[in-house]
Formats: structure tokens, sequence, C-alpha cells
């Protein structure tokens, strides 16, 4: 494994959540710099968090922040956080495609307006935050880019209830199959990673049934560090995987995973898309989650 220090990441909607997460990780135990790519400039009533807010916890565990306000439906936008992430701190390192909007709602229930949302950040908004950040990381010694996205377990289940979402998403995860193959000779490794649980997350919070369901997560803190263990690994032997946060960990030594529960004395609850026959670590037991619909967030 290699260090973050001295490396810059550009991570897209870090102003809270597993952005932050990782954001935070890279800093604390590195001080890296990071670009903190959001829209949110102002505090808004139901999300914690803004760019400045959370470049402000960037410098406080010992990294170097760069708050820019991005939207990444907007190409000019993109090229212009990216350019000024450069001209900051003189490259990029690793791109984190984070940004997220989610809609559990049936054909009926998506609105068109919603539907080109959640494609214009998801899929159209990671394929292009990747693509003008490449030319960049092909000049990186230890280049990765990371989404956070789900396996691609092509289950009717998971699409049935929200098609428009799932679509979204797994077209995030479609990027890792493509830009993995297109990259490989170049050396820059692009993975995807993903929670076996929900995590505690205003998503989840206002989206999944509100205390109950955080009290079922864990903390951002387990993206963080399975994050921190994929983009610090030798990008030419890593690369075209979809994780789990707690097999990534276990495989690289964690035992106990108590730690990043919001409520030990709650089961933990199962997140979207991860396959059935994918098997947790030894002592990590999570019940399925319900089936939920209707609800609109950013994720």
């Amino acid at each position: 494994m290699t260090s973050l220090k001295g490396k810059t990441l550009f991570i897209s909607g870090a102003s809270r959540g597993i952005g932050l997460a990782i954001a935070l990780r890279a800093a604390a135990r590195d001080g890296a710099n990071v670009a903190i790519a959001a829209k949110t400039a102002e505090p808004h009533p139901k999300l914690k968090g803004t760019i400045y807010t959370a470049a402000d916890e960037v410098r406080a565990a010992g990294g170097k922040a760069l708050p820019v306000l991005c939207d990444i439906r907007d190409e000019a936008q993109v090229m212009a956080a990216i350019e000024q992430t450069v001209a900051e701190f003189g490259g990029i390192d690793v791109c984190v495609n984070n940004a997220s909007a989610i809609s559990l709602t049936n054909s009926q229930a998506t609105d068109m307006k919603r539907f080109d949302l959640m494609m214009g950040i998801n899929t159209r908004g990671t394929f292009m935050v990747s693509k003008y950040c490449i030319p960049h990381l092909k000049k990186a010694e230890n280049p990765h880019i990371l989404m956070l996205s789900p396996p691609l377990d092509m289950k009717t289940k998971w699409f049935e209830h929200s098609t428009a979402y799932t679509m979204a998403k797994f077209g995030m995860s479609m990027c890792v199959l493509g830009l993995a193959g297109e990259l490989k000779s170049a050396g820059v490794a692009v993975n995807a990673l993903w929670p076996r649980t929900t995590i505690a997350t205003a998503a989840v919070g206002n989206l999944l049934g509100g205390d109950a369901m955080m009290r079922a997560s864990r903390t951002p803190e387990i993206m963080g560090d399975a994050a921190y263990a994929i983009i610090t690994r030798p990008s030419r032997e890593f690369t075209g995987h979809f994780c789990i946060d707690d097999k990534v960990l276990y495989a690289n030594g964690v035992r106990d995973f108590e730690r990043y529960r919001v409520d030990p004395s709650v089961a933990l609850m199962s997140d979207f898309f991860v396959p059935d026959d994918d098997v947790p670590p030894p002592g990590v037991t999570v019940q399925p989650l319900p089936s939920v619909g209707g609800a609109q967030t950013s994720r």
C-alpha cells in the first residue's frame, strides 16, 4: 500500500456523508489534498454540510482542502473545477465519483425531470468527471478512479420497484467495466465500492425509515476506511473490481466491525444491490432490506 501524502483527491459530492468520510480518512491518515466538488454552498434545511464546512473539517483533520462549487451535470463547471484543482495542487491522483441522486419510484411515479436528474448525475456525471480527470490521472504515480456504485447483479428484484434509479446506478458501474479496460494499459485503476449495510447518511435518514433505519446502519467511516484501502493499492495490480466495504477491510486485516455500528443493539440492515450470494465476513450478520418505494433524495 502507498501513502496519500502529497496526493490530490477530486471527490464529487464530498460536502457530507460518504464523500466527506473518504475525504476525512485521506486527510487524517496522510494529510492529503482534497478538492471538495459539490453544489451545496449554502446550508440546506434537511442536509447537513456545505463545501465550505467540509473543507474546514478536512483542514482540521490535517489535510489541505479546496472547496469547489460544481454541478457535475454541467460540462463547463466540471472542466473548470478540475482545472482549478490542478492549478491549486499541481495534479490529480485520485478521482472519486460519489455524487448521486435517488428516487425509489416505479415507472409511473418517476417523472422525467427526476429521471433526467438521476441519469445526469449518476451515469453521465460519473462518466464526465472521469473523462476530464483522466488526462491528469495518466500523469500520476499511482492513479485511481473509484465509483461509489454497486456490483452489476442483473436481477429483476433490483429493477422492478425503481427501474430508473437502478439504471442510473448500474450506469456508474458500467463505467467501471469500460474504463477499467480502457485504462488498464495506462496504469489507471478503476474500481467500485459499495456498502454491505445501509450507511447512516442523510439519504438513509430521510428516505428509508428515519431514526430506526439509522440505528440499523453503519457509520460512513467504514466506507472511508474501505475507500482508503482501495486507492492506496498499486493501481496496476488492482483494477476492474466491484468491492464490498467490509470484505475489503477484512482482506486488509480488520476483524472488529462493531465499531462501525450506529447502535450495536439493533440488527444491521442490508443495502440495495448486495448480491444474495455475497458472503459477509465471519461474525457479520445482516438482515434483508424491506421493499421501499416513493422517496426521493440525493445519496
